[in-house]
């Protein structure tokens, strides 16, 4: 499942990088953080606007860095449970 080039070879089952579950479980919180930071600092800035569509969009624009924080919340919600309830010998 690859193609050869003269240069390189690209497999792409067997190329592949592999993060640990504690590293994505931090990554994870600390993009939701900076997510969420987005999102305050938007609805912040509301109140600075006149018109009402750019409210509207700039609340749309805070909606979606919550939701995109909310994913990668759960996300690392799930590394954090995939690395308390590993057993020895589980992921080797």
């Amino acid at each position: 499942m690859g193609w050869r080039c003269r240069v390189f070879t690209f497999d792409l089952w067997r190329g592949t990088v592999k993060l640990s579950a504690q590293m994505t479980m931090y990554a994870a919180a600390v993009f939701a953080f900076v997510c969420f930071c987005v999102a305050i600092n938007g609805m912040f800035l509301t109140a600075d606007l006149i018109d009402p569509q750019q409210v509207s969009d700039a609340r749309g624009f805070a909606g979606f860095w919550v939701f995109l924080g909310m994913v990668m919340a759960a996300f690392s919600l799930l590394a954090w449970w995939m690395v308390r309830t590993k057993k020895d010998g589980d992921w080797d």
